[in-house]
C-alpha cells in the first residue's frame, strides 16, 4: 500500500493552480471537468502519480470559499534550503506566515506558508545545512 493523494477543496481553481505551480513549483499532472456534478478535479505534484503522492484540488463550481475547520493541520514539503525557498515564495507573491528557523523545542529548520484558500503548507529543510541566515 501507499498514500496516493491528499484532497483540498478550493474556492478559485485558477488561483490555486497558480499558487501550487508557479509559487511552489509543482506540475499540473491532470485536470478534468465533471459538468454533471458541477466540479473540476486538478492533480498537482512534484512527480508522476505512479511514483509519488500528489495533491488533488477539488473545485465545486457553486462554492467560492470554504472554512478550514479545526481538524485540518497542514501539508508538508521537504526542501533543500528553507530560507531560500521562503525568499523565492515571497518574491512570487506567496505569503510566509511563520518565518524560517528552528522548530520550537527542537533543531528541525522549518517555515510555514499559506495558500490562497488559507491552507497551511509546512516547509521542512531536508539537508543538513547548518550555516546561519
Amino acid at each position: 500500500m501507499r498514500l496516493l493523494h491528499t484532497m483540498l477543496r478550493v474556492g478559485d481553481l485558477e488561483r490555486s493552480l497558480r499558487f501550487y505551480t508557479e509559487v511552489l513549483g509543482m506540475k499540473l499532472l491532470r485536470r478534468k471537468d465533471y459538468p454533471g456534478g458541477a466540479y473540476t478535479l486538478a492533480f498537482v505534484g512534484y512527480g508522476d502519480e505512479t511514483d509519488t503522492t500528489v495533491l488533488e484540488l477539488t473545485h465545486n463550481w457553486d462554492t467560492s470559499a470554504y472554512e478550514i475547520g479545526t481538524g485540518f493541520g497542514h501539508l508538508a514539503i521537504g526542501v533543500d534550503d528553507v530560507y531560500a525557498t521562503c525568499a523565492a515564495i515571497t518574491a512570487k507573491g506567496g505569503r510566509v506566515v511563520r518565518e524560517p528557523g528552528p522548530k520550537q523545542h527542537g533543531t528541525t529548520v522549518l517555515a510555514f506558508v499559506e495558500d490562497p484558500d488559507g491552507y497551511k503548507v509546512e516547509l521542512i529543510q531536508t539537508s543538513s545545512r547548518t550555516d546561519a541566515h
